[in-house]
């Protein structure tokens, strides 16, 4: 078996490699090895020539992301430079996984298409597709059309719409299938009314969630099973800020861990917090909620890593 620092790899190739200054939380340990590959080709050569038994996990932004304080076994795949191309074609638009939601839906608007539900969302193309983002009503199921992905042992595929079944924030992509580009079928809309269209979802966001603040984006997924939709006669039953302030847990805190005053479904590190102060907030705010109303909140954010680790072995 090809020691993993012996596989050629025309990218960079890190041992070690601490990820909390990959994540939103600022939080998390090392990674036994950081790959960022130059491109698909240089990604797909080193899965084939990885031995089956290293465990592998695509990292995008770390957006919605806790790594946990004993960081993460294996190999960690990040994209960069050689994934973030944006095209449109069109009604088509080609997004690298490494674009960035926001930016996939200025360019958009900017040719005239409408993908604005990804202006607001945090993170990357890829986190997106496989957590099947949303926002306002519009899910990223709603106008994909097919994903290029590479499986774990280097195959590279294109898959159509059919062959991914989505879910309400999930899809069954196994999780070291990395995806690589994401192709959208976008509507028509004038360049003028999108951009101001994006401008208010901003202002409404910014209004109601602490953008300024270190947090994941939305910790819980909404009971209800969907996301708000944004207009006047939305329902806030069974959302996860609700249930979490009905349990008396906004503003709870932990070391270094709060659940937001502003937005009590926004788990921040308001200074100094470890992962296990964010995630054991998060596994309170779940017990609480469960002991007073009978429901069983679902994480939204991904917590991946071990909580800590021997290595002097």
């Amino acid at each position: 078996m090809t020691a993993i620092a012996d596989i050629p790899l025309r990218g960079r190739a890190t041992r070690d490699r601490p990820l909390a200054d990959l994540t939103w939380l600022r939080v998390g340990g090392p990674a036994d090895w950081l790959i960022q590959p130059a491109d698909a080709d240089d990604l797909a050569g080193f899965l084939a020539a990885l031995g089956p038994d290293v465990p592998v996990f695509p990292m995008g932004v770390g957006s919605n992301l806790i790594v946990r304080d004993g960081g993460i076994a294996g190999v960690v795949i990040r994209l960069g430079r050689g994934f973030n191309d944006i095209r449109i074609e069109g009604d088509l638009v080609i997004a690298g996984a490494a674009a960035l939601d926001a930016h996939v839906a200025i360019k958009a608007a900017e040719a005239g298409r409408d993908l604005t539900f990804l202006r607001t969302i945090p993170g990357s193309i890829g986190g997106a597709l496989r957590m099947n983002a949303g926002c306002y009503g519009s899910y990223v199921a709603d106008h994909v059309v097919s994903a290029r992905v590479i499986d774990r042992d280097g195959r590279a595929r294109v898959l159509g719409r059919g062959d991914i079944a989505f879910a309400y924030r999930t899809t069954d992509l196994p999780p070291d299938t990395i995806v690589t580009e994401v192709t959208f079928r976008a509507d028509a809309g004038a360049p003028v009314m999108l951009s101001a269209k994006m401008a208010d979802q901003i202002a409404k966001r910014d209004a109601t969630q602490p953008t300024r603040d270190r947090s994941a984006g939305s910790t819980f997924r909404n009971p209800a099973g969907f996301s708000s939709t944004g207009r006047a006669d939305d329902t806030h039953e069974l959302k996860a800020w609700k249930v979490i302030d009905d349990a008396g847990m906004r503003g709870a805190t932990r070391g270094g861990a709060q659940m937001s005053w502003m937005h009590s479904n926004f788990l921040i590190n308001a200074g100094g917090a470890t992962a296990d102060d964010l995630e054991s907030l998060g596994e309170e705010v779940r017990k609480r909620v469960f002991e007073t109303q009978g429901i069983a909140l679902e994480w939204e954010i991904m917590r991946v890593g071990m909580k800590r680790r021997d290595r002097s072995g």
